[in-house]
């Protein structure tokens, strides 16, 4: 116990800020980056926060984009993606790796080159196409690149099922179906895959398979359109769970109600379909004790 914590309040908890520091677990993101805060980027680097860990983000794409639609977007250049994934490796490292929108098949290639090339642990992909809006962010001439390049890299990849139908080319109507386009996805080489079941109707219904066995994740479908980064959210959810050293199964049902409670309390802010609120358990509760020292 360091000196800093004699004559604290006693309402505040003393803690070792230095081993703080030092076990603080670290996640990247590479993705694209939403200027108006809900998904992308900024979406992952709230998730992380709001977890406790360390965020850090390699920009794929900038993306002119707000609660109504994508108006523009400009892709960053496969070499300076590969030189920001650089530079977070040689300096940092990290616990988890969560990529989502990756615009083109040069991009792909460079990030898998650098994947293999520093073998980071808990890739989480998000294989990000369109945008909320229908816009396509993804190019159309990708998908070979996708699946060759990318989706073997995937500790967990999380396709919703629009996603899942276009890679596997399997029709998607039910729990099965789910089933049978997951098998299809861990047969291209992810270790495992979960199905996001938001674009169904009924009870919102995710399924993981593990190569072994099927879990169902069931939640009542919340009514709103203020559902802006969701898929963003959730898969950035996973990725901080296994960085903290949870297992796979523990990881994506902590996610599932993280996502669910920030849908529940999602913001009405814009025109379109507002985000979800990263931060609800943080607004509700403030921070926790042992969050401030007398050091401040």
């Amino acid at each position: 116990m360091n000196g800093a914590c004699r004559n604290r309040q006693a309402h505040f908890l003393c803690f070792d800020k230095e081993s703080m520091v030092t076990n603080m677990k670290k996640i990247l993101s590479i993705a694209g980056s939403d200027c108006s805060g809900g998904a992308g980027i900024q979406a992952d680097l709230k998730t992380f926060a709001a977890h406790g860990l360390y965020g850090m983000s390699v920009i794929a794409s900038v993306v002119a984009e707000n609660t109504a639609g994508v108006t523009g977007r400009q892709d960053i250049r496969p070499e300076m993606v590969g030189k920001q994934i650089d530079t977070i490796f040689e300096d940092i490292g990290a616990d988890a790796v969560k990529i989502g929108m990756l615009p083109g098949s040069a991009c792909m290639k460079v990030v898998a080159d650098r994947l293999r090339k520093y073998k980071p642990r808990n890739i989480v992909i998000d294989p990000v196409m369109t945008a909320k809006d229908g816009c396509p962010l993804m190019k159309s001439d990708s998908m070979d690149a996708l699946i060759s390049e990318i989706i073997p890299m995937a500790d967990l990849l999380t396709p919703n099922i629009p996603e899942a139908e276009k890679i596997t080319g399997v029709s998607v109507h039910s729990a099965r179906d789910m089933e049978q386009a997951a098998k299809q996805l861990y047969l291209l080489g992810a270790r495992s895959v979960l199905i996001k079941g938001g674009h169904a109707a009924g009870d919102a219904l995710d399924i993981l398979f593990d190569g072994k066995r099927f879990t169902r994740l069931r939640a009542k479908r919340i009514v709103t359109r203020n559902t802006h980064g969701t898929g963003c959210t959730y898969s950035s959810a996973i990725a901080s769970n296994l960085a903290m050293g949870l297992g796979l199964e523990e990881s994506v049902k902590k996610a599932k109600n993280y996502i669910t409670t920030a849908i529940l309390h999602a913001l009405p802010i814009g025109k379109g379909c507002g985000p979800t609120n990263h931060f609800y358990d943080l607004y509700r509760n403030g921070l926790k004790k042992g969050a401030l020292t007398d050091e401040l």
